[in-house]
């Protein structure tokens, strides 16, 4: 690969790596799927259309290479992990195009023209895509949500969406402690987590204590996501940036919990 081109997509990769996170349901996986493409533009750099953009290549570039594999890579010791395995019964029901338009256009800001750009669609055909996704994936995935959260109006805004999914909060939390407590009282099937939190404590260090206890879908939400983008160490498979679109909430709460064990979903 050309330094040229190599400079222009690294700061493109921690968001490239993102979409496959969530498209694959873990960092493992995901991560396959970014270096599969890396190499396969390492070994030919004409197989990236630049006309609309080196973003835009890129992702159309995934996008081609993900769809031409048959089966997501394994985990270490050669299985899928419990969040593939649940992507994929649910798969049965979601055509997949419909899930990546739907990442696509609103966790990854591509307008509905770019999008169209990437999946080789109309406009008009995407914005259905995502109509579909969007109500597909609610119909699966009903449960209580527990918000971390110290700013009221954006906590005020989380729930408002997280209802209009048809989904409940159990509780919001302004502090780590609180939200610990929280989950511990009634154990969320989802959690929105911010990462800096009104007493100075930590979001991360919360979710991290909830996840001790329970298996449970985490969605950061946060003004600093590159603390959490660095690629050097296991970081969140759901990560949206403030300020956010309401859209772009709803698309990572539907692909969470569409990754979520079902057991854990109606709690």
């Amino acid at each position: 690969m050309s330094t040229s081109l190599s400079q222009d997509i690294a700061p493109l990769l921690p968001y490239l790596r993102r979409y496959a996170r969530a498209l694959a349901g873990s960092q493992k996986s995901g991560d396959a799927y970014v270096r599969a493409c890396l190499q396969a533009l390492v070994s030919d750099q004409s197989i990236i259309k630049t006309e609309d953009g080196i973003k835009i290549g890129l992702y159309r570039l995934f996008h081609v290479l993900w769809n031409a594999t048959v089966a997501p890579p394994a985990d270490a010791d050669g299985s899928s992990s419990i969040f593939e395995q649940t992507a994929q019964q649910r798969l049965s029901t979601l055509a997949p195009e419909s899930r990546q338009t739907l990442l696509l256009s609103t966790l990854e800001g591509f307008s509905i023209p770019d999008t169209a750009r990437i999946i080789d669609k109309s406009a008009d055909e995407v914005s259905q895509l995502i109509t579909d996704a969007i109500d597909e994936i609610d119909r699966q995935t009903k449960t209580n949500v527990l918000v971390i959260e110290d700013e009221p109006l954006i906590s005020m805004d989380l729930t408002q969406i997280v209802e209009s999914l048809g989904h409940s909060v159990t509780q919001v939390a302004r502090t780590a402690s609180e939200a610990v407590s929280a989950a511990k009282t009634q154990a969320p099937g989802l959690v929105l987590a911010d990462i800096q939190l009104a007493d100075g404590s930590s979001g991360i260090d919360a979710v991290k204590e909830i996840l001790a206890n329970m298996s449970v879908p985490v969605i950061f939400i946060t003004s600093f996501p590159e603390r959490l983008l660095t690629g050097e160490r296991p970081e969140p498979t759901f990560l949206i940036t403030k300020p956010f679109n309401p859209n772009t909430v709803k698309a990572g709460i539907s692909q969470a919990l569409f990754f979520a064990e079902p057991e854990a979903v109606a709690v």
